[in-house]
């Protein structure tokens, strides 16, 4: 029997290893109870083209709470014009084996609004 946690690393691994199959750049969502962090990493894994987190000084001063959709959503927008100026526009959307609610879908309709495709 699986835990929560592993379970959500096993969704995680599949969902990985399809990315990894297309060779495309991801963009993979990071999520604990106080902060949202989200990162664009190469096709070959290996390295961070950008990245937002509702840690960043910029941000904070901005939200009173970084683990709620608002901030979420800041996030989304923010790596979504990191990204532009990164010269990336089509990412594949790694939730690491989250569900697709709350702050993870705050964020990507975020991202998606500011131009990012996935």
């Amino acid at each position: 029997m699986l835990n929560k946690n592993e379970s959500r690393q096993r969704r995680a691994r599949k969902t990985r290893a399809r990315i990894a199959e297309k060779k495309t750049v991801r963009l993979a969502v990071h999520r604990t109870n106080l902060h949202i962090y989200a990162q664009i990493i190469s096709a070959c894994g290996s390295k961070i083209l950008a990245s937002a987190s509702s840690a960043e000084v910029e941000v904070r001063k901005d939200l009173a709470n970084g683990g709620n959709t608002a901030a979420a959503a800041v996030v989304g927008k923010r790596i979504a014009e990191k990204a532009k100026v990164a010269g990336i526009a089509q990412v594949a959307f790694d939730r690491s084996g989250n569900r697709y609610h709350g702050r993870i879908k705050a964020l990507a309709d975020a991202a998606r609004e500011h131009g990012l495709q996935f």
